[in-house]
């Protein structure tokens, strides 16, 4: 399970309403909660407090977000930087340093193009930035120069709860890329009908089977891990995508994808307006019809749209002359017949690759949280 948390959904510059680009991405196991945590109320809480969570983008300002949201930068994970255009970017060494001040020991991961360590060294030097953690930097350059299936960057947050953040080339005015965020947890249980009929009363051994390991009894019986417990896996998959303007650049990365986090900075009626008055100077942004578009074609049924044009504004009228989301809503549902959300800042959504094991309908594997500030 994936939660979403939008922390600026503007393009280019703030408005009143959004801040520019940053979306938090907290990674849920379900199964910490419950028997595992003793079914204690608690307990469920505490784990709430300690989940993990990525960081894509990080515009100005992202840090002063975070604070309506109950996310820490202690259990921040890692920080994935599209491209290195300031309203994707700037915010990071401003968080970067308060992270520092809170206290922060961990080492933490930034996936990035090259560009963003020679800013962050500059930044370093002449403001004598100070980070008591290890900064561990992967340049997305060198993650796809690699001749393998190799452009993935394994976290691990447990033994049975791992992500896999898979890289893809966009196109836009700088090298842009979109992020695959792919959640896998193995969940074991063990078949204690059948220790039992067997006459395997509980104890110690029982724990170190369900960890995965082979054991021998008081008795010097040898228990295979294999035959008593059964692995599940689940398996959420997200693909969060910089500036671009070529949709189908992400046909590959789509491929058993539960949602699809795209901007739409313009209508496409005001997209070709935009490249006709200067054919020499392209903007080289999606449109909402030409994303929803190749969405539809590609068979993922969910899709949110963000990374808006400040001439939008928040409200939904599709009778005003006044730029607003009902345009954005409109471009993109004349050709999507999918699940469409257009993001706002702080809106949440809980994404469950794992629903339709529970008879959900597959398409439904998007639920819309509503809005992380004052809760």
């Amino acid at each position: 399970m994936l939660k979403l948390t939008f922390l600026g959904t503007s393009a280019g510059v703030p408005t009143k309403q959004r801040n520019v680009t940053a979306l938090a991405i907290e990674c849920l196991d379900p199964y910490l909660s419950g028997a595992q945590q003793g079914n204690q109320p608690q307990n469920a809480n505490q784990n709430k407090k300690s989940r993990p969570w990525l960081l894509i983008d990080c515009g100005e300002g992202t840090q002063q977000q975070l604070l309506h949201t109950k996310l820490s930068l202690h259990q921040l994970q890692a920080i994935c930087i599209t491209h290195v255009h300031g309203d994707h970017c700037y915010g990071l060494p401003g968080l970067l340093a308060s992270a520092a001040m809170s206290g922060r020991c961990e080492p933490l991961t930034l996936i990035a193009p090259k560009a963003i360590k020679t800013l962050l060294k500059a930044i370093t030097l002449t403001t004598d930035l100070y980070l008591p953690f290890a900064l561990n930097f992967v340049a997305i350059e060198e993650v796809l120069s690699e001749q393998s299936d190799t452009n993935k960057v394994n976290i691990r947050l447990s033994d049975q709860h791992q992500l896999d953040i898979d890289i893809t080339l966009l196109a836009h005015r700088v090298a842009s890329h979109a992020f695959g965020i792919t959640q896998t947890i193995h969940h074991r249980t063990l078949d204690t009908d059948k220790l039992l009929a067997q006459g395997i009363p509980a104890s110690a051994l029982w724990g170190k089977l369900q960890q995965g390991h082979d054991v021998i009894t008081e008795e010097g019986q040898q228990l295979c891990a294999l035959d008593y417990v059964n692995d599940d896996l689940s398996r959420t998959r997200v693909v969060v995508a910089g500036d671009n303007d070529t949709p189908a650049s992400l046909t590959a990365a789509l491929v058993d994808t539960d949602l699809l986090v795209h901007e739409a900075t313009y209508t496409h009626e005001v997209l070709t307006k935009i490249q006709g008055k200067n054919p020499e100077f392209d903007p080289m942004h999606s449109s909402a019809q030409s994303v929803a578009g190749f969405v539809e074609k590609s068979g993922v049924n969910n899709l949110i749209l963000t990374h808006f044009s400040a001439r939008y504004q928040s409200f939904d009228n599709p009778n005003s002359s006044t730029p607003n989301m009902a345009h954005i809503r409109l471009d993109a549902e004349s050709v999507y017949q999918g699940n469409l959300w257009l993001a706002a800042d702080f809106d949440q959504y809980m994404v469950d690759g794992a629903v339709d094991l529970a008879g959900i309908n597959e398409n439904n594997r998007v639920q819309y949280l509503g809005s992380a500030r004052g809760r």
